[in-house]
């Protein structure tokens, strides 16, 4: 019986190293083949040009880039690219040959937005119109072997910035993994660091086909997909033929294009033959690891016979033993009698014990709670004695009331130039600085600027006014110093009049400026609302 143990243990182990080395294969060749990349992905607003500002990663620091994006419904996303400097790609080593622009989905999809065509010259600018069916992506530029790849290069030369400028505040982004090619291909030892001399003749086309010719090889075409590579080949012979006799452009680009497809048909399909033969032979080891399984268990069936007689000898040596222990079982249930009652007393112990450590639990919390309660006592203290300077010191600029919002200055009439003016009057461009000052010096507040009008005239040009007014003040702020951050600016127009419009004194209260301090605990909880 312990032998057929011993055989059917090694089965199952046979069988676990089976599986194990299957999965370390699966994980290597993923491993070889791919490594994480992050950056920042974009939700881009309906109907609305956003432009997003491109910089140049660690291979080439200097490049910019800027790209104007525009999401149509159902229609896509539509993307125009323009890059500036764009050197030639085999200027980083000569596996590659061009410029391929990524739209990258936050769950890690690659989406191939195009080829970023340059002319011979060193330096030059590039564009690229393209659309995605995208609507949350990253953009990324990167150097590859030829324009049909799919998935990106490690050679990644342009990364997409986070939108900065005024008018997206609804745009949101969020940070984004994909996977780039880490090829062994990519990484070869013999492929130069600058490129040959040749390569500044040949068209840019050309030497990607070559490389998706090559790619395919590297793939296992020969073997795997000989016919598909042969078709490549030729195709790739007649684009050369037609460059070395000098024939149109066109045509040349055309014919190498075509080999690029070729080739790239030609590598899907090596890789697809040859994934296919790898599972087939997986299938025949774990064939024949069962057909092994099969003839142990045979023979273990033949030596179970045997066991059976020398089982009967056990079982007679098992009932003397079974006597000896009955008297060592008397002994065992005297020693459990006195574990017991030991047990019992340990957990009147322990459970003293631990009511004392509730106990003391309980104190601390009560005196850190007593700590935290004088805390926040002097600091409501020390923030009402600074909101008491700071209401004086705003007295000086203009009326100062304080409300539930918090601390609120009312600007004089004359602080504008006209009734109608949106330019700060001279008299009052004299405080602009120091209440900026005042303002920056108290960090505990958010700005809120609200500007009002009277109701004479038309209500759009009111608010519109209203608006201009709030953001001048804003821009006066900002310019002498203050973190615009902080501000919030507001124009409400005739909204919501202090005295009659009636009169002219009821109309020239209403027309008012005023800047209200909010504490920033305040401004969080009514943002949360």
């Amino acid at each position: 019986m312990k032998q057929l143990r011993s055989r059917l243990a090694l089965i199952t182990f046979l069988s676990a190293i089976l599986s194990h080395t299957c999965w370390l294969a699966a994980f290597d060749a993923r491993a070889q083949s791919d490594i994480n990349r992050e950056t920042v992905a974009v939700t881009y607003p309906l109907d609305q040009t956003v432009t997003v500002k491109f910089r140049g990663t660690t291979r080439l620091p200097r490049l910019t880039g800027e790209a104007k994006v525009r999401r149509s419904g159902r229609r896509g996303t539509r993307v125009e690219l323009s890059v500036k400097d764009l050197p030639r790609a085999y200027e980083l080593g000569s596996v590659y040959t061009t410029y391929v622009l990524w739209a990258i989905a936050p769950e890690g999809r690659a989406d191939n937005l195009g080829e970023i065509k340059r002319g011979g010259s060193f330096l030059v600018n590039s564009k690229l119109d393209a659309t995605t069916p995208l609507q949350n992506f990253a953009l990324i530029v990167t150097a590859e072997p030829h324009f049909l790849v799919r998935g990106p290069s490690r050679m990644v030369v342009l990364e997409n910035l986070p939108p900065r400028e005024p008018g997206e505040a609804q745009v949101e982004t969020v940070s984004v993994k994909y996977i780039g090619n880490a090829s062994d291909y990519l990484s070869e030892r013999n492929v130069p660091e600058v490129a040959d001399a040749e390569f500044t003749k040949t068209p840019i086309s050309l030497l990607g086909a070559r490389q998706a010719i090559k790619l395919a090889r590297y793939a296992g075409a020969d073997a795997d997909a000989s016919n598909e590579l042969k078709e490549a080949i030729a195709q790739l012979e007649l684009a050369e033929n037609s460059w070395r006799l000098k024939e149109a452009e066109e045509k040349v680009d055309a014919e190498a294009r075509r080999a690029t497809s070729l080739g790239v048909r030609a590598e899907e399909v090596a890789e697809s033959r040859k994934s296919s033969r790898q599972r087939r032979d997986e299938i025949a080891r774990r064939d024949a690891a069962i057909r092994d399984a099969e003839n142990d268990a045979a023979s273990a069936s033949e030596e179970t016979a045997q066991l059976k007689s020398a089982l009967e000898r056990e079982r007679r040596e098992h009932d003397i033993s079974r006597r000896e222990l009955t008297t060592a079982n008397e002994q065992m249930r005297e020693s459990r009698s006195e574990i017991a009652r030991l047990r019992d007393e340990v957990q009147t112990v322990r459970a003293e014990s631990d009511a004392a450590r509730i106990k003391l639990a309980r104190m601390e919390g009560e005196r850190q709670a007593e700590d935290a309660r004088r805390g926040a006592e002097q600091q409501a203290a020390a923030q009402k004695q600074a909101a008491a300077a700071l209401r004086s010191n705003l007295a000086r600029y203009g009326a100062v009331r304080e409300t539930n919002r918090g601390l609120v200055l009312s600007l004089p009439e004359n602080f504008w130039a006209g009734a109608r003016s949106i330019d700060v009057s001279a008299t009052a461009s004299a405080m602009i600085e120091p209440l900026a000052a005042l303002l920056a010096n108290s960090p505990d507040f958010q700005i809120v600027i609200e500007a009002y009008t009277d109701s004479r005239g038309d209500e759009l040009q009111l608010r519109k006014l209203a608006q201009d007014r709030a953001e001048a003040l804003s821009g006066r702020l900002v310019g002498a110093g203050l973190d615009g951050a902080r501000i919030q600016a507001s124009g409400f127009g005739p909204d919501n009049p202090v005295s009659p419009n009636s009169t002219p004194a009821g109309r020239a209260k209403n027309r008012r400026t005023e800047i209200t301090l909010v504490p920033l605990g305040a401004a969080s909880a009514a943002n949360a609302q």
